[in-house]
């Protein structure tokens, strides 16, 4: 599969073959937010760290008001930028710096946006990581050829709703496939 056979994947996930042993990404669920020929950005969305949001909020001197939104978890976005922060949220609003994926979902890197979800003020729905996912130039094409990831549309269900630790599996049942019994053995028909 040449690189240019795979079309965008912005707005789908990837979610790991059982063979993919790399330990950033073993098990993982990435949804990318942006795939073009420069490269490819993604938020890895079943990897919490032992870390709250009030955490991050108290390092950036901000006091949650309502203490729910303090204890939300925060997650490795990915392995690029880890000191970095990506608040994937729905609705997309008009944060001081903001991606939008699609009509549903969008990406911030701004304070505004932590500062309006400490005020009770922020999007409906949001998953806050620390790091992103990336891929060079045919370097994600790279990797679906060599079959380490499967695609799938995304569902906003299991970004927000989906216990992380399920969101591996129920990705992957998007396609119809149970991960528990793919071999773990790489082979080409």
């Amino acid at each position: 599969m040449s690189a240019r056979a795979v079309s965008s994947l912005k707005g789908q996930f990837l979610i790991a073959m059982p063979t993919l042993a790399d330990p950033n990404f073993r098990q993982a669920v990435t949804y990318i937010c942006e795939h073009t020929p420069e490269g490819a950005l993604g938020i890895v969305i079943n990897r919490p760290l032992e870390m709250r949001l009030r955490e991050v909020l108290a390092h950036m001197g901000i006091e949650p008001r309502n203490p729910a939104v303090g204890e939300m978890p925060v997650f490795l976005g990915g392995p690029v930028q880890p000191e970095r922060g990506f608040v994937l949220h729905h609705p997309p609003g008009n944060w001081g710096s903001v991606l939008r994926v699609d009509e549903e979902l969008a990406l911030a890197s701004s304070r505004d946006i932590l500062e309006a979800m400490a005020r009770g003020e922020g999007p409906r729905q949001a998953l806050v990581a620390l790091g992103y996912a990336g891929w060079g130039a045919g370097q994600l094409e790279q990797e679906l050829a060599a079959n380490a990831w499967l695609s799938a549309p995304a569902e906003r269900r299991i970004i927000f709703e989906t216990p992380w630790e399920q969101r591996w599996q129920a990705a992957a049942a998007l396609l119809g496939i149970d991960l528990a019994h793919v071999s773990h053995e790489i082979g080409h028909a």
